[in-house]
């Protein structure tokens, strides 16, 4: 919004002409959704707590664990809200690559809310039945993988890119729908068992997003594309500020989140997490 609203008053002050470069927007939407964090962190805690919101630890696991039952959890919600009101500030609106990604944010953190919320109330650790959560997860990953092949070769196509070998490119045809939603399904389950520990999940989060931002920067620059040989994908570096707005809010979790952590991510942060870095990594063909 600030983008459209911004970038136009450049032809009276050429001041706001730096808005239109997608590295000056990144770091835009980097401070934003950690401003945003920092701002809203404390408050979203106490209302946990006020609420009784705490995690259930099961008492199968390490002893040393059974000190953190209590801790609010379902802070997840912080780095949605922050991750999300960065983007919108900063991005192209008409980006269709954008809203793939937060179709899935906001979609995969409802399911993981859903779960947290069954867990919380039920004082158990099962939430959603494994069958619950992969229906809804294959579902909007079906519809990201739908949309990726209806659009024309021209603009994405079904290619594959396989690491280290630059002239092996199979194409998939239709079998990239299954492919697709594999990534984007698998990788937000990977995120979501890596969660269990303070900061356990959100650093290596933080670094993947680093990578996949320069990664769509790249993808997204004809010249850059072309000199590294990595897939040219029209308007794919705008997921650059997305990414951005991810390590922003990333970070600003993590300050709530270190040792001893004063709130936990919960699935609603976990399968939203992984989730974006799915559908960054199969927009990038990375």
């Amino acid at each position: 919004m600030l983008y459209h609203l911004l970038y136009p008053l450049h032809t009276d002050f050429t001041l706001f002409n730096v808005v239109r470069y997608i590295s000056f927007r990144s770091l835009a939407a980097a401070l934003t959704a950690l401003l945003v964090s920092f701002l809203l962190g404390p408050s979203l805690i106490r209302w946990l707590k006020a609420r009784q919101i705490g995690q259930h630890v099961r008492n199968d696991g390490p002893q040393s664990h059974l000190s953190k039952a209590g801790t609010p959890t379902m802070g997840g919600s912080l780095i949605i809200i922050a991750m999300s009101l960065a983007t919108l500030a900063w991005v192209e609106l008409d980006n269709p690559y954008v809203w793939l990604v937060i179709l899935i944010v906001i979609g995969y953190g409802s399911v993981g809310f859903v779960d947290d919320y069954r867990k919380l109330i039920r004082k158990n650790s099962k939430g959603l039945s494994a069958k619950q959560k992969l229906f809804w997860q294959f579902l909007m990953a079906g519809i990201v993988a739908g949309f990726l092949y209806a659009l024309p070769d021209s603009e994405f196509g079904t290619t594959l890119t396989v690491p280290f070998f630059k002239n092996f490119q199979p194409d998939l045809g239709w079998l990239y729908i299954p492919f697709v939603m594999l990534v984007i399904v698998g990788t937000s389950n990977a995120v979501n068992l890596t969660d269990g520990l303070d900061g356990l999940a959100i650093g290596p989060v933080i670094t993947c997003i680093i990578t996949f931002g320069m990664m769509t920067y790249f993808a997204g620059h004809q010249e850059i594309s072309n000199y590294l040989q990595i897939p040219y994908v029209p308007g794919s570096g705008t997921l650059a500020i997305v990414c951005a707005a991810v390590f922003g809010a990333g970070l600003g979790f993590l300050w709530f989140n270190t040792f001893p952590a004063q709130v936990f991510m919960g699935d609603v942060g976990s399968l939203a997490l992984g989730g974006a870095l799915g559908t960054v990594a199969v927009v990038t063909k990375q």
